[in-house]
């Protein structure tokens, strides 16, 4: 299989994000291509919130539109069809009563239907002294569901509990799709990345929305692949380009299989609680 992380800069408009997304769906076929020309099984991962990202809790409740008639949505579901790509990407849907959203990611088969569908668990409210004060929740509906794994399984980063129970349930692969703070990025973000690899040999897939989204909220970027031995494989920069960027890795579960074969994690369950 052929992973390709997307990194991109979301702002308020759905219409710009999508015209965005539909390049990184256009680089993300050629870059297979040449990476494993006869290998169909290809993959593009895009960050959170990738339909919009606005500047208020009230934008982003205003903005917010079912799946099922979202033009972004739609638009790549069309892309997925038309390029024969999965695709796994990071939307705003409606919650219920009309006063928050939910933070969802979907999974977007090569034939445009949506398959899999996760709500995010661990909403991100902080306030750093000189820095970012963020209150998802003001404004989020948290899920209240770790979805099984499938093609693909989701996790939340600052928790491990999340992942360790997926590589229970048999993933291989394990995504982070974020929209990590600068001040937060530069302290967390590979070291946790790494973390969350190692500790349930999987592959870790994490695409990151990056620069400024608006004059309140900038993101660190710095997409990547990491590999279940910690290896990171492919990391983009944390710099807002031209345009948006993609880094590709091929995923070799058979490589996968011989970590866990070699260096098996054998769970103490019987002294402490499995997760």
């Amino acid at each position: 299989m052929i992973a390709a992380v997307g990194q991109l800069c979301s702002t308020a408009s759905m219409a710009h994000n999508l015209s965005q997304c539909r390049l990184l769906v256009q680089k993300a076929v050629a870059a297979g291509a040449k990476v494993r020309p006869l290998l169909l099984n290809h993959a593009l991962f895009l960050p959170e919130a990738s339909d919009y990202i606005a500047p208020s809790a009230s934008e982003t409740v205003s903005l917010v539109q079912p799946a099922s008639s979202s033009p972004f949505v739609l638009g790549l579901q069309e892309s997925a069809r038309n390029y024969r790509l999965s695709i796994n990407v990071g939307i705003h849907e409606p919650a219920q009563g009309g006063k928050k959203v939910k933070n969802t990611l979907l999974w977007i088969d090569e034939h445009g239907e949506i398959k899999h569908r996760y709500q995010k668990l661990h909403l991100f409210d902080v306030d750093i002294p000189g820095g970012p004060t963020l209150q998802e929740s003001n404004s989020v509906e948290k899920g209240m569901e770790l979805v099984p794994p499938f093609t693909t399984a989701i996790g939340n980063l600052r928790f491990p509990e999340p992942s360790i129970s997926l590589r229970r349930q048999g993933a291989h692969i394990i995504t982070y799709p974020s929209a990590f703070t600068v001040p937060t990025g530069k302290a967390h973000w590979s070291t946790l990345l790494r973390a969350r690899a190692i500790e349930t040999q999987s592959y870790v897939i994490a695409a990151a929305q990056v620069g400024s989204h608006n004059e309140k909220r900038t993101s660190y970027g710095h997409s990547m692949l990491v590999s279940p031995w910690g290896e990171v494989m492919a990391e983009l920069s944390g710099e807002k380009k031209d345009e948006p960027e993609i880094a590709v890795a091929e995923i070799d579960l058979e490589g996968l299989e011989k970590i866990r074969k070699e260096m098996p994690l054998l769970r103490r369950t019987d002294v402490y609680p499995e997760i």
